[in-house]
């Protein structure tokens, strides 16, 4: 019976260890629009635009969230991630503050089927760094295209925000302002085109 109880203790020993190694549930995070309209902003007319292609950096260009521990040295969260792809939610959360910015409904994520846009806008980000619990930086270059002419403006908005709280939420809405402000930029420039154009 001693020695029965011998094999029997290993086993309840692993039973338990096994027991505490489950591993933690990912957490999915979405970049969402946050820009208000702007009251200030002169009447424009009728936009319709499309936001695409959106190229981000290689090394955050992941589902997982980078982090920024030291000037030169990131960390790989393995449970917290992106809900869909970076240059997809970039283009659609600008998309989405484009909108109100504008005050147009017919602001779309491209390609997009039977869809005729006046304005084409592309993205080249070129830092998206997260510091949990200090700040986010969008370092982004675009350019806004006119489909009916040649004309074209390009800028570069670099956009750091606070971080309002310790968690990976608090990140993606801090970038999710960051994006705001570079939505802010494009719609400015795409302004002035239509002014230019009357």
């Amino acid at each position: 019976m001693a020695n029965r109880l011998t094999h029997l203790i290993p086993i309840a020993v692993l039973a338990v260890a096994v027991a505490g190694c489950t591993t933690a549930p990912s957490r999915f995070y979405t970049l969402d629009s946050t820009a208000t309209a702007d009251a200030s902003a002169p009447p424009t007319r009728y936009y319709a635009v499309m936001v695409g292609p959106v190229y981000v950096p290689a090394a955050v260009d992941r589902p997982e969230f980078v982090v920024q521990l030291q000037p030169n040295r990131v960390e790989i969260d393995e449970f917290n991630r992106w809900a869909a792809p970076l240059g997809d939610s970039i283009a659609r959360a600008i998309a989405g503050d484009l909108a109100v910015q504008l005050g147009t409904p017919d602001v779309a994520v491209g390609p997009l089927v039977n869809f005729r846009p006046a304005y084409r806008v592309s993205i080249n980000v070129l830092r998206f760094e997260s510091v949990p619990g200090q700040s986010v930086l969008v370092d982004a270059m675009w350019t806004v295209h006119q489909t009916a002419g040649s004309e074209e403006r390009s800028g570069r908005t670099v956009s750091r925000e606070p971080v309002q709280g310790n968690g990976f939420d608090a990140l993606a809405a801090a970038h999710s302002r960051a994006l705001a402000t570079v939505s802010a930029d494009i719609a400015a420039a795409i302004r002035a085109s239509t002014a230019a154009g009357r």
